[in-house]
């Protein structure tokens, strides 16, 4: 469901949960629940491509493309540069997805540097020989564990150094990074029982349906996916009900969220009540969007 909701909505998502829970298999079907490129897209995709290869020669996008750069990248890798200021890894990101795993392993000055381009949809690049600016506007999808070890809340596997090991580890990731997700999950490991159940899930075609549905009332409503809604267009098109009011202000005033995590709530809810076919947000569109952000 988080999935679909951030398909639907454009908004960046981070998985937790132990090693094998599924979170990368998560990750690399979002790209198949996303709507087909637009031509513009497939001509802006595959312009910043050709910068980046070495051959040229690069054939019109006919996807969108899925970066999964190492955790070892470094920064010029990931946001561009070199001596002819080549693009980095979010810009061929570009119409999207981006995808981090293993997060708080990436260093900090990396992590830190994506914050501008999440919010700006471009990035600067500087380089010996020249200075561009390049797209960048990419979903931002992440997976981490919640411990070094991976197993924190798992009492029988957990290493003897909880909670010290949480802390440490959760400590590499900066409060500003973790509020540019919108959504924030945690993915349980999936019992072996239902692992070899013959009983089968929904498609990805069924929920792509789903999904280019409501992105297509958006942007004619709107012209923007929800994910980059913002000052009175967001108080207007994500305003709640009396119920859902009534909810987010008690939780607001209690733990204390900031300006950009506000906003953050009501575009998720705003994608939720957009799946469901609601003009107006219900009080459990904001509840569910509240969950998401850990409050």
């Amino acid at each position: 469901m988080a999935l679909e909701v951030a398909a639907s909505g454009g908004h960046n998502l981070l998985m937790s949960g132990p090693p094998g829970a599924g979170k990368s298999m998560l990750a690399a079907r979002l790209p198949g629940i996303l709507p087909q490129l637009a031509p513009r897209e497939r001509l802006e995709i595959s312009v910043i491509e050709s910068l980046s290869s070495p051959r040229g020669g690069v054939r019109l996008a006919d996807r969108r493309p899925f970066r999964t750069p190492h955790h070892s990248a470094s920064m010029a890798a990931l946001i561009g540069g070199g001596r002819q200021a080549k693009p980095g890894e979010i810009s061929l990101a570009h119409c999207g997805v981006l995808f981090l795993d293993e997060l708080p392993e990436f260093s900090r000055q990396t992590l830190d540097a994506l914050r501008q381009p999440v919010e700006t949809g471009r990035v600067d690049v500087a380089g010996a020989e020249a200075h561009v600016s390049y797209h960048a506007r990419f979903q931002l999808v992440a997976a981490m564990n919640p411990c070094r070890c991976g197993h924190a809340d798992d009492a029988a596997l957990a290493c003897h150094r909880l909670p010290l090991c949480r802390h440490e580890y959760l400590a590499r990731l900066s409060g500003p990074l973790l509020d540019r997700f919108d959504i924030r999950i945690n993915v349980p490991p999936v019992p072996l029982s239902q692992m070899i159940d013959d009983a089968k899930g929904e498609a990805s075609i069924d929920v792509a349906a789903r999904v280019a549905v409501a992105q297509a009332a958006q942007i004619e409503r709107q012209d923007c996916l929800n994910a980059r809604l913002d000052g009175e267009a967001l108080r207007k098109l994500a305003a709640p009900d009396a119920k859902g009011r009534k909810l987010l202000d008690a939780v607001i005033n209690e733990s204390g969220v900031t300006a950009r995590g506000f906003n953050r709530i009501l575009r998720v809810a705003r994608s939720l009540a957009d799946l469901a076919g609601r003009d107006t947000l219900a009080d459990k569109d904001i509840a569910t969007a509240l969950v998401w952000r850990g409050h």
